[in-house]
């Protein structure tokens, strides 16, 4: 079953069980996904599906961190929530220290010494990592091993 199957089967779940998060989320996720499809021509594989799902992810942790400079708990919750469902049907991340390890072998390869090569680190480190990593958390981690 495709990611996509996966998230109607789970709206009808969700529809079922008067889940009114989980329901708007999915909702939200499948409408984010058939706009994707409209724009790319055609039906999205699990990989493009799973790229909307970290894009709508990203949004939501941004504006968790707004709603905490903010000092907003009652939206913050509701978010918070929100992306622990999307958090779900996304693989696993890797950890702070898988990065750095992987990050040490890329700046070793390239042979970077101070922050002016952090570019072609990168490159080669995002390219590796794909979409197992989140890019601000690469880049911190690149940039912490590069100045220290």
């Amino acid at each position: 079953m495709s990611l996509k199957q996966q998230l109607q089967e789970d709206l009808k779940e969700a529809l079922r069980a008067r889940d009114r998060c989980r329901k708007s989320v999915i909702r939200m996720a499948l409408a984010a996904i058939v706009n994707a499809e409209v724009e790319h021509g055609g039906e999205l594989d699990d990989a493009g599906v799973i790229a909307v799902l970290r894009k709508g992810a990203r949004r939501r942790r941004d504006t968790i961190a707004e709603l905490r400079q903010a000092s907003r708990p009652e939206l913050l919750a509701e978010e918070e929530a929100e992306l622990a469902i999307l958090e779900g049907y996304l693989p696993r991340l890797l950890s702070r220290e898988e990065i750095a390890g992987e990050a040490r072998q890329v700046i070793s390869e390239v042979g970077a010494t101070r922050m002016g090569e952090m570019g072609p680190v990168m490159r080669q480190l995002m390219s590796k990592l794909k979409d197992r990593a989140d890019g601000h958390v690469v880049s911190e981690v690149v940039r912490e091993l590069l100045a220290g």
